[in-house]
């Protein structure tokens, strides 16, 4: 991209000006590679260190993932939105909050960046680099477990976002520490994150062979959320733009 400088006598550009699309997608790449390497690290430090309680592992695995979504939200909000999940992006998009034509771009940088998590987290606690998992997630309770917590995820966001933004990141959080518990899926509620989490044959990890059933019911309680809120608050795509933390008027740098 060309970096064009102000002329003479013009003020620079605001330093609250939105990233560009490059920045953001640097964003959401980091992002979610930090909150995979959250999720499956604790979850092999929380199995490793629980002697068998397969309670207290979840714990552990729980109250990391919560305390580090809330930390990357508000440290990459600002930049990209802080979306880190497939569904939440559509869900911005079709309320007009980000553009059709750089939804791939998210997702993308959304899906690399959760299989560079998961390989982080391997190297951390050396485990090779990718592993197929053989943890069974199958059936209609879990798949119906994945619409329930991808749909109150989008709900918390919607409903929080229209009257205090300011709260989403922890909102988001606290919905996701506890549907770890009230789902029997324990909450992928993302489809970039079961997709890197079938790479992890560890205590987080999820068999390929499920991820289609995960990532369907996702979406789909994603849109139904979306639907919804939609239904209930008539105004709310003028709070899209801020999914999920509020950011500056978009400005792009030209190419």
């Amino acid at each position: 991209m060309a970096v064009h400088l102000p002329e003479a006598g013009q003020p620079a550009q605001s330093a609250n000006a939105r990233p560009t699309f490059a920045r953001r997608l640097v964003a959401e790449a980091l992002g979610t590679a930090l909150l995979l390497a959250t999720v499956v690290g604790s979850g092999i430090m929380g199995e490793r260190l629980a002697g068998g309680n397969v309670a207290i592992a979840l714990l552990a695995n729980t109250l990391a993932t919560g305390a580090g979504l809330v930390a990357l939200i508000l440290t990459l909000g600002p930049i990209s939105g802080a979306h880190f999940n497939p569904a939440v992006t559509l869900a911005d998009a079709a309320l007009g909050g980000l553009r059709w034509r750089d939804v791939p771009g998210y997702v993308l940088a959304q899906v690399a960046g959760a299989f560079g998590g998961v390989a982080v987290a391997h190297g951390m606690f050396g485990e090779a680099v990718f592993t197929a998992s053989r943890h069974a997630r199958a059936g209609g309770a879990q798949f119906l477990s994945e619409f329930v917590a991808t749909f109150g995820l989008l709900a918390v966001i919607w409903g929080v976002a229209r009257r205090r933004s300011t709260a989403v990141p922890f909102a988001v959080a606290a919905y996701i520490m506890a549907a770890y518990w009230f789902t029997a899926s324990t909450s992928f509620a993302n489809p970039a994150v079961t997709l890197g989490r079938s790479a992890s044959d560890t205590f987080a990890g999820i068999r390929p062979a499920d991820v289609p059933g995960f990532v369907a019911a996702q979406l789909l309680g994603a849109a139904a959320a979306t639907l919804l809120f939609r239904w209930l608050v008539p105004a709310l795509p003028e709070r899209a733009p801020d999914l999920v933390v509020p950011h500056p008027e978009q400005t792009e740098e030209a190419s």
